[in-house]
């Protein structure tokens, strides 16, 4: 017995004898390390799509889209909510998914998820063609993004991302809420690295911090209901969606009103936009590491609260976020965006 307490017997040493800098870094390298071996998995069986219908936000392109075409396949009783559900994307997803024989249904929905209107719609449409396992899981995807400095935007900017990323997942969810708990089943929302770590895009940063609150929030709210909710936490998959893409500096720099080009010179202007450029040059193009987080959260008898889908770099950037002093954090970001 003495065998098994030693461990944790020392670890409490250590915490009281480092104090609380280093009780982080002691208490954190275990958790690390279960993470990395995938946490504890449950031995029930997956979930059986058939019969049963997923609603998800923001299918015109990207991670949505990709989702709906792989949940069709899966048997998976499909309503990929779109902006534009004439459009392009929506169009060949419709396309894609009448080609799949033996798959789910599809239903495309018309979707502004900033538009209260357009929310009540879609909700009443869903109800009416259930299937008869009911609505099973809620995947809050949509989103926009925009970088640059904080002062570069005006209010009617900063309303907007907030309306769409934060408010438009809120406003989703509130109504599909009583339809989810119903059958007990999954809200899944797409945040992103983006919540613990920001540079040149806070406005981003920002929806998405919110949404890791308002998800902690409500994944307690929903624990006696035995309804699951879980977060996505993508890094830079910049090649996979267009959710932020690149931008030329001259677009940027005339985008600029009068009062800012007398402030950030051209010059600067052009080395910020090469360095965001080349970031998300880096980005991943492997979207399926996403979906099958997206589709363990949906199908696994004993989902997580948290999936970090990123790379080793961005998963360590996340850490030091975390538990360094901000001043050492502002320090080396400054250097980089001088």
């Amino acid at each position: 017995m003495w065998r098994w307490l030693g461990f944790p017997l020392l670890l409490l040493l250590l915490c009281w004898c480092l104090g609380p800098m280093c009780t982080t870094l002691v208490l954190a390298v275990p958790a690390l390390a279960w993470l990395a071996l995938g946490g504890r998995r449950g031995t029930e069986p997956p979930v059986d799509p058939r019969g049963r219908a997923v609603f998800i936000t923001g299918c015109d392109s990207g991670f949505g889209n990709l989702l709906a075409r792989r949940l069709h396949g899966m048997g998976f009783c499909v309503f990929a909510a779109c902006l534009f559900p004439e459009g392009p994307g929506a169009l060949e997803l419709r396309s894609a998914t009448e080609e799949a024989r033996g798959a789910g249904e599809l239903h495309l929905v018309k979707l502004d998820v900033s538009s209260d209107g357009d929310v009540t719609q879609a909700e009443q449409l869903v109800h009416s063609r259930l299937p008869e396992k009911g609505l099973w899981a809620l995947v809050n995807n949509a989103g926009i993004s925009a970088w640059g400095e904080s002062e570069w935007f005006p209010i009617a900017k900063y309303k907007q991302v907030v309306e769409v990323n934060l408010l438009g997942s809120i406003r989703t969810t509130l109504a599909f809420l009583p339809l989810i708990r119903k059958s007990k089943g999954r809200i899944v929302f797409m945040s992103s690295t983006n919540a613990f770590m920001t540079a040149k895009n806070g406005i981003y940063s920002m929806t998405k911090a919110g949404l890791e609150k308002f998800c902690d929030a409500l994944r307690l709210d929903m624990r006696r209901f035995g309804v699951q909710v879980s977060i996505i936490e993508p890094g830079n998959y910049a090649q996979a969606t267009n959710i932020q893409p690149q931008r030329p500096a001259e677009e940027i720099w005339n985008g600029l009103s009068e009062e800012m080009k007398a402030i950030y010179s051209q010059e600067y202007v052009k080395d910020l936009s090469d360095v965001v450029n080349a970031k998300l040059k880096e980005g991943s193009s492997k979207a399926h590491e996403v979906l099958d987080a997206i589709v363990e959260a949906l199908t696994s008898a004993t989902p997580k609260a948290r999936y970090l889908v990123a790379s080793v770099k961005e998963k360590i950037l996340v850490f030091m976020f975390n538990i360094c002093p901000t001043s050492w954090l502002d320090a080396l970001l400054s250097l980089k965006f001088k």
